[in-house]
């Protein structure tokens, strides 16, 4: 009997991915998907956090589509090994902090550690969802040899989705996949993917011109970059990374600056980081949970309580009352006025 063949997919969660291996999966190749979990990939995460966003999906994109591909996904946690590759981009950033060749690079040459680690397993190649001219940076023609190369994928990395806009793969030479049941995808066009996934009997699918990377939003790099400038240091923790998805971020001064929420779900979820970071309470009036974040002492108080206040119902009163908690200290109450909106400057936010 001649031996069917496996590949390992780099799985997303978004639909190109989802279209990849099924695409394969009509040859009859064995497919087990593979998702590298950065933390700047948790959309499902900040959905279930704000009130605003809780009529929307909080789920695992990834894990949603190895359901529904009904394959095994096997989630790596490359959180620290990612720092080089956001920190040090050989090829530099898209618009925003956004590695992406780097990144692809990164992601394709972990599955080829993985494939080689897991030999005994018997994968024989790579697949990625990629489309020539989808990506600006990391999914033009001249860029796909690139990643090959850097990867050390080589002609083991199979597009099956634009495959016949580039020069044939191993899988394809030694007739493991038939290249002529391949696809000739290009462009941002969506519409072809999405009639493919209408003929696969796919209704339910993530956004298909989406993408969950933070680092591609403009407010969100921001925010990072700021991070940064503020520490004197360019590290960061997975608490950074979440942090900086939540409330509104303001800095009145370069060595702090305020988290505050912006309702009552990411009230509580801040409320979690009370242990690790000063917090900020108007107690008089009901108002949001604020974290500082940075060099905070006595004379920043009124200033910052103030910013605080004005965010809450208390902000049109002459005076309000509001706690500062600083993790190991006594609590200390204090009264202050809160700020006008012309008062928050516009320099404060990030």
């Amino acid at each position: 009997m001649a031996k069917q063949h496996k590949a390992v997919a780099l799985i997303s969660g978004g639909l190109d991915s989802m279209l990849a291996v099924r695409v394969l999966q009509e040859q009859g190749i064995e497919v087990e998907g593979i998702n590298f979990y950065t933390g700047f990939c948790v959309e499902g995460h900040t959905h279930a956090i704000r009130n605003h966003d809780k009529d929307k999906q909080k789920r695992n994109n990834a894990l949603w589509a190895a359901e529904q591909l009904g394959i095994k996904l096997h989630i790596v946690d490359v959180i620290e090994e990612y720092k080089d590759v956001l920190l040090n981009p050989k090829h530099g950033y898209g618009a925003n902090m956004n590695p992406c060749l780097d990144c692809k690079i990164f992601m394709v040459s972990k599955a080829v550690q993985w494939v080689t680690e897991n030999h005994k397993n018997g994968f024989d190649f790579i697949i990625t969802g990629e489309v020539i001219g989808q990506r600006p940076m990391s999914q033009r023609k001249q860029t796909m040899p690139i990643v090959a190369h850097e990867s050390g994928a080589d002609d083991i990395l199979l597009r099956p989705l634009c495959a016949k806009n580039l020069p044939a793969t191993k899988p394809e030479i030694e007739g493991w996949v038939d290249r002529e049941k391949l696809y000739n995808f290009s462009g941002r066009n969506r519409k072809p993917q999405m009639a493919l996934a209408k003929a696969f009997g796919f209704s339910d699918y993530a956004s298909p011109a989406g993408g969950c990377c933070f680092l591609t939003d403009k407010s969100y790099s921001d925010k990072l970059v700021d991070l940064w400038k503020g520490r004197g240091s360019r590290d960061y923790d997975m608490d950074d990374i979440m942090l900086l998805k939540v409330g509104r971020h303001l800095r009145p001064k370069p060595d702090y600056k305020l988290i505050v929420a912006r309702d009552g779900g990411e009230s509580k979820f801040l409320q979690g980081y009370r242990k690790q970071l000063p917090s900020i309470q108007v107690i008089s009036h009901n108002g949001p949970l604020t974290l500082v974040d940075g060099s905070f002492d006595s004379d920043d108080y009124q200033t910052a309580a103030g910013i605080v206040a004005r965010y809450g119902q208390g902000r049109d009163y002459d005076e309000v009352e509001a706690t500062v908690t600083i993790p190991g200290q006594d609590v200390v109450t204090i009264k202050v006025k809160p700020l006008t909106s012309e008062q928050v400057r516009e320099e404060w936010h990030v």
